[in-house]
């Protein structure tokens, strides 16, 4: 349950107020001045703060002051007796989530704890898509509102707060690293080290030095002791990317770091105690090749213990729209001093691609287009796309035109009228109201030429 800071000076009442709260099944850590409430703020993170407004050393309000400064969105529950009305508006101004007025009545204790909790936990649900915490926390927004992208968020959040090992699973490109800093900065490490390591990137001979370090005089050229990633990510999170590349000498030392939280440096005499978590990420079906003996099986089933898929940009729907405006806005002011938008034409290229680099290629088709474009407005061919459907490109090139003019024309107007509401109704998600008001005919006007064109 949520861990809950009291901070009361009267022993009596704290001792009441905390068998209350643990009765209810809330864990409570206990202050008795503001001096001793400040140590354990500093100390670590708690779920809510329910603290006495006047105590020694210190009031209330430097209690309220101080965990709003180490987490600005605690909840923080002001006590007062009768008489300090004032200095308990005061505290609702500086943040205070709610005040309670001594006596406390245990029942309405209860009440505003769970609402204040309950706020937070609603406050939460959409952590990883909030801008304004991507900034707070270090990490990239994750942008979608697809229904696979928001399962995705929802695991990531669940399993963020455990100590599981997490394996990532999805193709190259869709943000599999994305995802694992949520996991580190949603956890109770994310004030320590998160590192990164990318297993294909460093060679078989130098990997196992690389994870684990080694001692001085371990082999030719190692003058001094050297520490390996994990013990550099002490009571952090490493994130073994591209874990199936991982030689079969080192996942058996890999496989000892999990489950004894030991390494061993090459030349060591004695294994190294290390609190790290584990955080893994591969686009290989990992457990074929376990199956297969490419892969250690007793490996496989410590990393998967949480694994977690990460959708491919093609199962995304219109997240596609929503991923290439925030890219055009953000390089069109990067490269141009102003954010870029899409034309319609642009927004339907991009819809109808399949994007097999996934996120990482509409994000550099999108660079690409604000390096290229002439104007502000980014076009399909910005982006090298081709536009529209596929029999629709064909026959623009291959434009029938015999017979008279009058017939070349007709035909040609019937492929133009096609591959404009083609592209209208694209880019306006299939909603028929609209596409006829950006095309400037009526409802029914567009109802019949859907069904004249086949569309």
């Amino acid at each position: 349950m949520p861990d809950i800071l009291l901070v009361e000076d009267k022993d009596s009442l704290r001792r009441v107020l905390r068998l209350t709260l643990e009765n209810a099944g809330y864990s409570v850590t206990e202050a008795a001045d503001a001096r001793a409430a400040l140590h354990e703020i500093a100390g670590g993170p708690h779920k809510l703060v329910l603290t006495d407004l006047r105590m020694p050393h210190g009031s209330g309000l430097d209690v309220l002051r101080a965990a709003r400064a180490a987490d600005g969105n605690i909840p923080v529950i002001v006590m007062t007796a009768f008489g300090s009305i004032d200095e308990a508006v005061q505290a609702m101004k500086d943040g205070a989530h709610d005040f309670l007025q001594k006596p406390v009545d245990s029942n309405h204790l209860l009440l505003i704890v769970e609402r204040a909790l309950a706020q937070e936990r609603l406050r939460t649900e959409n952590i990883l898509l909030r801008e304004e915490w991507s900034r707070r926390y270090g990490f990239p927004r994750i942008i979608g509102e697809s229904d696979v992208i928001k399962r995705a968020v929802a695991d990531t959040q669940r399993v963020a707060q455990t100590e599981a090992t997490v394996l990532l699973l999805g193709e190259s490109g869709t943000g599999k690293e994305l995802f694992a800093r949520a996991v580190h900065h949603l956890s109770a490490r994310r004030d320590r080290p998160f590192v990164a390591i990318n297993c294909a990137a460093i060679p078989e001979t130098l990997i196992e030095n690389e994870l684990f370090g080694h001692e001085r005089g371990a082999f030719t050229g190692a003058g001094d002791r050297r520490l390996g990633k994990f013990e550099l990510a002490a009571s952090g999170t490493v994130f073994l990317d591209e874990i199936g590349e991982l030689p079969l000498a080192v996942q058996g030392k890999l496989l000892r770091v999990i489950e004894e939280k030991v390494v061993d440096r090459i030349g060591g005499r004695a294994p190294v105690p290390v609190d790290v978590r584990v955080v893994a990420a591969t686009n290989r079906d990992l457990k074929a090749a376990a199956e297969s003996g490419e892969f250690r099986r007793d490996l496989f089933f410590r990393l998967a213990v949480f694994p977690l898929e990460v959708p491919p940009l093609r199962e995304r729907g219109r997240d596609v729209v929503l991923l290439a405006k925030h890219f055009a806005a953000a390089f069109g002011k990067e490269l141009r001093g102003q954010e870029a938008t899409l034309s319609d034409e642009a927004l339907a290229a991009l819809q109808g691609h399949s994007w097999p680099g996934n996120v990482r290629e509409l994000e550099n088709a999108i660079e690409r287009a604000c390096i290229l474009s002439d104007t502000m407005t980014l076009e399909a061919k910005d982006l090298g796309l081709v536009q529209g459907s596929e029999d629709d490109t064909a026959a623009l090139r291959g434009l029938d035109l015999t017979g008279s003019l009058s017939e070349a024309a007709q035909r040609a107007l019937r492929l133009v009228e096609r591959h404009k509401i083609f592209l209208s109704l694209a880019a306006n998600d299939g909603n028929k109201m609209q596409t006829a008001e950006a095309l400037g005919v009526s409802y029914k006007t567009l109802l019949t030429k859907i069904k004249d064109y086949n569309l």
